[in-house]
């Protein structure tokens, strides 16, 4: 949300002149022609979406706005490939036998934390600390380049990334041309933390939570709809998640509410919320997938959904107690169908963070595949974590750094390599989780200022829960 000229209101990520220009990357993306439909809104004065921002700097005329309006309807007309992931999109269960760890019993043992994989509540709490370690430790750098990211490291004796980012000896003019996020800087550099501010990254497993505490395992996704609507300021939504929301005040049931005039159903925001189907569900990647999966449902589709499925799904096995790291990226894998713009992805970035000692050099190599897409899209974003979590090994610190270090959606990012490598680790070091003081803050209801101790309680809880 901004102000507009004249003191009005202008709200990100859902005005027509620039949601047309999402779209057209989107529509080429999927492979439809929208050649004629670009050439159209360019030459009646159209510009590209905004690279970076929610909103473009100043409203279109009315007739430009009318225009983007007919232009998304008939974008969504566009006759759409059969998609090379294949019939049914989504693979539904195991090819083979399940691996040990994924019997009946074992799970049930997982779940209650006893058996082989016991300690379950210890791993919760230190994957919650461990997401909001990576969220914090890659807030102030949000929305910068890679070039941006690595200078101010660098001016700070700090690169290769192994620390909190701080404005401690970095050069005023490197500052000026490369400003922390402005929402972060006063709770995210080493010198001001002070707990785990509030961030979407956050509030969205503290949302998904508070839905297995109401409605199960077994919710649907208009639970999810209703629940958003009941608990979820509409402000504190953004990209995908902010369209959704409106098509729920428009009227619409899922799976529509992720499909009208929606160009962001591929980005990261179902994924960010897929640590709690994961947790839930140890040594259970495809029942996490699932969960993930219905969530997801609300607000995105194709590579978006594919991401949460996968991020669930690696956390489910990593939360096992059984798996290292590569194993539980083997098991996100194995929910996403193998010939997904998502799934090539990942296998190119588990490869390269193989072949490249020097991880800058996996990350050059993913921004010049990648790099077309759009900063917050899941492809690119759910590539690089799958390749610092590999390249890291298992440990926490490089996992983390690793994942911020490359760029585009760092917080992100630095959140679900936390929340893996933490699972794997089974630990956070004291380092990394004494700032953050065991508190959250959050503006949802009933969590502002809870410990990640008691988090972990929860969530083993519902992990227990038939």
């Amino acid at each position: 949300m901004r102000g507009a000229p004249g003191g009005g209101l202008r709200l990100t990520w859902v005005q027509p002149e620039d949601l047309v220009g999402h779209e057209l990357r989107q529509a080429a993306q999927d492979g439809r022609d929208a050649e004629p439909l670009l050439r159209r809104w360019l030459a009646a004065g159209g510009r590209p979406a905004p690279a970076r921002a929610g909103a473009s700097a100043d409203p279109a005329p009315p007739e430009l706005r009318d225009l983007a309006v007919r232009l998304l309807a008939e974008l969504a007309a566009l006759p759409r490939p059969s998609s090379p992931a294949g019939p049914g999109a989504v693979p539904t269960g195991p090819a083979t036998a399940p691996s040990a760890g994924r019997t009946g019993a074992q799970s049930a043992g997982a779940r209650s934390g006893g058996g082989p994989g016991g300690g379950l509540v210890g791993r919760l709490e230190a994957a919650w600390t461990g997401r909001a370690v990576g969220c914090v430790l890659g807030k102030p750098v949000e929305k910068l380049p890679l070039e941006g990211i690595r200078a101010l490291a660098r001016a700070a004796g700090n690169w290769p990334l192994d620390d909190w980012f701080t404005a401690r000896g970095v050069p005023p003019d490197l500052l000026a041309a490369y400003p922390w996020n402005r929402r972060s800087a006063a709770t995210s550099l080493a010198e001001n933390i002070d707990g785990a501010p509030e961030d979407d990254d956050l509030d969205y497993p503290l949302l998904n939570l508070l839905l297995l505490r109401r409605h199960g395992r077994r919710f649907t996704t208009a639970d999810v709809g209703r629940l958003w609507l009941d608990e979820l300021p509409a402000g504190r939504t953004f990209t995908a998640e902010r369209i959704a929301y409106r098509n729920l005040l428009l009227g619409l049931e899922p799976p529509a509410t992720a499909t009208h005039q929606n160009p962001f159903r591929e980005w990261i925001g179902a994924l960010i919320r897929a640590d709690v189907h994961g947790w839930t569900n140890p040594g259970d990647p495809w029942a996490a997938a699932k969960q993930a999966g219905r969530d997801a449902a609300l607000s995105h589709t194709g590579n978006g959904l594919y991401a949460a499925r996968f991020a669930a799904a690696a956390i489910a096995e990593a939360a096992s107690g059984r798996a290292d790291v590569h194993g539980a990226l083997r098991a996100g894998l194995a929910v996403v169908p193998p010939g997904a713009r998502l799934a090539e992805a990942v296998r190119h970035a588990i490869r390269a963070a193989r072949e490249e000692r020097d991880f800058d050099r996996v990350v050059d190599r993913l921004h010049a595949r990648y790099g077309h897409y759009h900063w917050v899209h899941s492809v690119p974003n759910t590539a690089l974590v799958a390749a610092a979590l590999t390249h890291a090994d298992g440990d926490f610190t490089r996992s983390v750094c690793r994942a911020v270090s490359g760029g585009w959606d760092t917080d992100s990012n630095g959140a679900t390599a936390g929340s893996i490598a933490a699972l794997v680790a089974g630990r956070v070091p004291d380092r990394w989780a004494a700032p953050l003081r065991n508190r959250l803050a959050t503006t949802v209801a009933g969590f502002d200022g809870i410990g990640f101790d008691t988090l972990a309680q929860l969530t083993a809880q519902e992990a227990a829960r038939s």
